[in-house]
């Protein structure tokens, strides 16, 4: 078992405090530029939430967390699936039209539509897959381009299905059953909404992608076609296979990303479900550096400045999109910073072994002539 060592743990935590501090700085120095209240700023955005407030921020760490982890597994063999935004999309409109017809009851319906978003988002995401394997086309681009054809697809098909109330303009699909409507848990004192219960498939989630890609033979040959496909080749990894199976799997979890907001908010897909949860996965799978403990810190970070920044406008007089600029800046600064701490950290190992070298020469000479 490897020792932990101070340093490394150190360097760990050096880097996404550097980051914020930097994102601090350059946020403040924009706002002075501008003539906004600096202080006002952060303290608005700083000042602890209330209950409400509270739920608010774990609700959407829980969405953001599922996004990540979507992305997150195409990140780790190298893959970069921009679509998941046009892949959660596909699979909460398929999800919730099959729940809004009630076939089954109560949990067995949530279950059962979840395994269709599941598989809507996988088939999706095997559009891209393919075109990678058999025509070599870019998933970067394949999958920006199904993230459009995504929005007009569900968007033609909405309108062919939606449960139109007379004297309502909305738009949405049938709502589910109130026996398939998850209340949610009551953690958090004082706070007046609950918490997800599909926290709880966050949370499933982000074992499973810990222990499958850490801990199976397939994550092993999923990491190692990601950091040489050469070298999984030579071990025998057959490349294309993982590239299908990665970006499908991929696209699987992408189907989840709505479930929490399906059954746990809203109830039914309409042209008002949240949307951007894929790009924002995006982010916060690079911030967290594919881990699932740091995707859940910059899950929940990430949630922290959206909810808080709803007050800027009221109470600083400034307008709330100033926390783009914030979570930008972050995000910038986290990719220099882990690159600067890990050249630091480059720089004292390859000391250390120039000590040990140096030490053992020196010790050499007076053993030489020692007897056996």
């Amino acid at each position: 078992m490897k020792s932990i060592s101070p340093r490394r743990i150190l360097l760990s935590v050096a880097a996404p405090v550097l980051a914020l501090l930097v994102a601090f700085a350059i946020t403040s120095l924009i706002l002075v530029l501008f003539g906004d209240p600096v202080g006002e700023v952060w303290k608005t955005i700083l000042h602890a939430p209330k209950p409400r407030q509270t739920v608010q921020i774990i609700n959407s760490a829980t969405v953001f967390y599922l996004s990540a982890i979507a992305v997150a597994v195409g990140f780790r063999m190298n893959l970069f699936n921009i679509g998941v935004d046009g892949q959660y999309r596909v699979a909460v409109f398929a999800a919730a039209v099959f729940a809004g017809q009630g076939w089954l009851p109560g949990f067995l319906n949530v279950v059962a539509a979840m395994v269709v978003a599941m598989v809507a988002g996988g088939l999706w995401a095997s559009i891209a897959a393919y075109l990678k394997v058999k025509r070599g086309v870019s998933e970067v681009i394949s999958t920006i381009m199904l993230n459009a054809i995504a929005t007009g697809v569900v968007s033609w098909l909405l309108l062919k299905v939606a449960d139109r109330k007379e004297g309502s303009n909305a738009i949405e699909t049938k709502t589910i059953p109130d026996s398939s409507q998850l209340e949610g848990f009551k953690l958090i004192p004082g706070a007046t909404n609950r918490v997800y219960t599909l926290l709880v498939l966050a949370i499933l989630v982000g074992f499973l992608y810990w222990f499958v890609l850490g801990k199976t033979r397939f994550g092993f040959d999923l990491r190692a076609t990601g950091r040489s496909e050469s070298a999984a080749v030579a071990s025998g990894v057959k490349v294309p296979r993982m590239v299908m199976t990665a970006m499908i799997a991929s696209g699987a979890l992408a189907g989840l990303v709505g479930m929490p907001l399906l059954f746990g908010q809203d109830h039914n897909y309409g042209t008002t479900f949240q949307s951007g949860l894929g790009f924002a996965g995006i982010a916060i799978a690079l911030l967290g550096r594919n881990n699932p403990v740091g995707i859940a810190f910059a899950s929940v970070l990430w949630a922290f400045l959206d909810i808080q920044s709803n007050a800027l406008q009221i109470t600083a007089g400034v307008a709330q999109e100033i926390v783009f600029i914030i979570q930008g800046v972050i995000l910038f600064a986290v990719v220099i910073a882990y690159e600067l701490i890990r050249r630091a950290d480059k720089r004292f190992e390859q000391q250390r072994v120039a000590r040990e070298l140096a030490a053992q020469r020196k010790a050499q000479p007076a053993t030489e002539g020692a007897p056996a």
